[in-house]
């Protein structure tokens, strides 16, 4: 249990506690929920051209099962919750020479631990439409995306505040102190990427944002504004734009970003001086949806990002980001959702990502490529019902950096428990 967690049972069982007589009978328990995920899952990377200290191989199968609890809130104008995340994940198969998938910690002889699990709780307030959250929490924001693309979700440990007291706007804040990694049970220092970099050799103490979504139009137009600092190491301001119009049978859709970053404070990783602009137009009709991505960086550096997160840009992917220094990006993708066949729950994807003008450092022209294969399935009923079956294959391709082949299969379940 985190620290942050230990501090507000004692809190909650003195004051929530007190009334919990009344609570059962309110809003407390009978809005709680509460699900159970079971999540199966094989990755493989095989690299060549190695250019960086990977292995020539990464693989690992592993099981993993995510708890979480969500309580209603109890009476009166003030109201007060509790939420719990617990997750466990389990070694089904590594060794020493294929380690460092992101699935699994690695412990000091080179080798997988056998199992790893951590218990988060976060306690809530609610004001109106005003929302107060202190413990671990899994934001999902554009300066700090959800990035729940291994075994176990990462978490960080903070407080958040959440506001949509005006129709179509919503307002958020936070301040995050610490993080729950991916394949990690305790708690870290927050660190950065520049590009597909770690930088390891400092951490900072915060990372504070404040940002607003106002949507209008029928909420088919959404406007946003953020801002970020990871202290002592970057901070960045976003700006981004999405819409969809219906024409036709058809629906276009466009989602426009822009992000600033620059050195924060004590520059504990050197200066930094990122810009980066993307835009992802799509058409969709039936089960047809077809992409069209241009992602550009100016400025010094690559783009700059929590450790070890995805970021919303338009041409990033979870295996290569076309985020480095000058690089210019395209995208070309397509999607197909069986249901307009009279297949539901089977959808498929496949897309083309290509990059050049990497600003490497080494005196040469960096480029870069990538085509992913994507097709998932969820069992619509029967005794399956819910099962979920998800393939990813991935070719990467690159001059300057290691070349990739990733092949990923995901088994998934989840139960309602209440």
């Amino acid at each position: 249990m985190t620290h942050y967690s230990s501090k507000l049972c004692v809190l909650l069982s003195a004051g929530v506690g007190a009334g919990l007589a009344q609570a059962a009978e309110s809003g407390f328990l009978t809005d709680s929920t509460a699900t159970l995920q079971a999540r199966n899952y094989y990755f493989s990377r095989d690299f060549s051209d190695i250019r960086g200290p990977e292995r020539s191989k990464a693989e690992e199968w592993a099981q993993g099962f995510i708890l979480n609890f969500k309580s209603g809130y109890t009476p009166g104008p003030v109201g007060f919750g509790l939420d719990a995340i617990g997750t466990l994940g389990i070694k089904l198969d590594s060794s020493p020479d294929r380690v460092n998938t992101g699935l699994l910690p690695v412990k000091e002889d080179g080798r997988a631990a056998d199992d790893y699990s951590r218990l988060g709780v976060a306690g809530k307030m609610r004001v109106s439409k005003t929302e107060l959250k202190v413990g671990e929490l899994q934001p999902n924001l554009p300066v700090l995306v959800f990035s729940d693309i291994r075994l176990l979700p990462p978490s960080y440990q903070g407080a958040s505040i959440t506001s949509g007291e005006i129709d179509g706007l919503t307002l958020q804040g936070g301040h995050l102190t610490s993080t729950s990694l991916r394949n990690e049970a305790g708690d870290d220092k927050l660190q950065a990427m520049l590009g597909h970099r770690p930088q390891r050799q400092a951490s900072s103490d915060a990372f504070n944002y404040a940002g607003a979504d106002y949507a209008f139009n029928g909420n088919r137009t959404t406007a946003s504004a953020w801002y970020a600092q990871l202290e002592d190491i970057y901070d960045q301001r976003f700006f981004g734009l999405k819409h969809s119009e219906p024409v036709g049978d058809w629906v276009l859709g466009a989602n426009i970003g822009y992000y600033d970053a620059a050195e924060d404070g004590k520059k504990l990783i050197g200066e930094i001086d990122n810009q980066a602009f993307f835009s992802l137009l799509s058409a969709k009709r039936g089960g047809h949806t077809f992409y069209l991505g241009y992602q550009a960086m100016y400025g010094d550096s690559a783009f700059p990002r929590v450790f070890a997160n995805v970021s919303p840009l338009g041409n990033e992917v979870p295996t290569f980001e076309f985020a480095s220094p000058d690089e210019r990006s395209w995208q070309v993708r397509y999607d197909y959702d069986f249901a307009a066949l009279g297949v539901p729950g089977l959808v498929a994807s496949t897309r083309y990502i290509t990059g050049d003008n990497v600003d490497t450092g080494l005196g040469y022209e960096g480029k870069d490529w990538e085509r992913d294969l994507d097709l998932s399935y969820v069992v619509q009923g029967g005794a399956l019902k819910g099962l979920g079956v998800r393939v990813r294959n991935v070719t990467a391709r690159s001059n300057y950096r290691t070349d990739i082949d990733e092949n990923r299969l995901i088994l998934s379940y989840t139960w309602t428990l209440f």
